[in-house]
């Protein structure tokens, strides 16, 4: 079985890795939220609560929020 891999335990170029996408995840998601919050609910689809629980599914939740909850003109 294999053990689990602790920060320490990876090379830089991991840790590298593991922060940008951490960075990358934290962004999106704050611009997602931002977003949300300044749009109207006439804007958005579904309820805004709903979406705001969405961001929180790494990567997946703001680009779904961005690609499927925003109403286009």
């Amino acid at each position: 079985m294999a053990t689990k891999k602790r920060w320490g335990d990876l090379t830089p170029q991991q840790q590298a890795g593991g922060i940008v996408s951490a960075t990358i995840q934290l962004v999106l998601a704050a611009i997602a939220w931002t977003d949300l919050a300044k749009r109207p609910a006439e804007e958005v689809n579904g309820p805004k609560p709903m979406w705001a629980v969405i961001i929180l599914v790494n990567f997946i939740g703001p680009l779904s929020y961005f690609l499927f909850g925003r109403r286009r003109d």
